[in-house]
């Protein structure tokens, strides 16, 4: 399954920065804890060796998928981006006009969605919704809640 991933530059050296310290902090770590476990004896009856090394087991799937996901990132190229439209890397400014509450979003990629900074993932309903739209026009989405009607504000990068 060699599927690409988009992200953004920041999320990409995030991702990164992560694997790195997996790698040179958290995997010294658990093999100094086995070789601790070790050292107390019989490893058939030892619950200290056996949590450590299924810590050793996860954090190494962890790494794997970690390297497996860089290996299909691909970072976006904001230049090559219609700035008229909303599209990834978007912020777009909404205003619902059921309540007249307005609110600012930008379309990330799905990994680096995070609702408290804004950040919306561009496979979420509402992201779907304003794709391909431009600034001044009314959208309805289908949400889980129900249909909601919105007119874009403002896009901007």
């Amino acid at each position: 399954m060699n599927q690409v991933k988009y992200f953004t530059k920041e999320g990409l050296e995030k991702l990164q920065d992560e694997l790195e310290k997996l790698k040179s902090v958290d995997r010294p770590a658990i093999s100094q804890q086995i070789a601790e476990a070790r050292e107390k004896g019989d490893l058939s009856e030892n619950a200290e060796y056996d949590a450590a090394k299924n810590a050793q087991g996860m954090l190494e799937l962890r790494i794997s998928k970690m390297e497996e996901t860089l290996s299909q990132a691909r970072v976006i190229d904001e230049s090559q981006l219609d700035s008229s439209k909303v599209s990834i890397l978007s912020k777009v400014q909404l205003k619902n006009l059921k309540n007249n509450a307005t609110m600012t979003y930008t379309l990330v990629p799905e990994n680096e969605a995070n609702i408290k900074e804004g950040k919306i993932s561009v496979s979420s309903p509402i992201a779907r919704g304003l794709l391909g739209k431009e600034a001044g026009e009314t959208v309805e989405i289908n949400v889980p809640a129900g249909l909601m009607t919105f007119q874009i504000i403002e896009i901007s990068r």
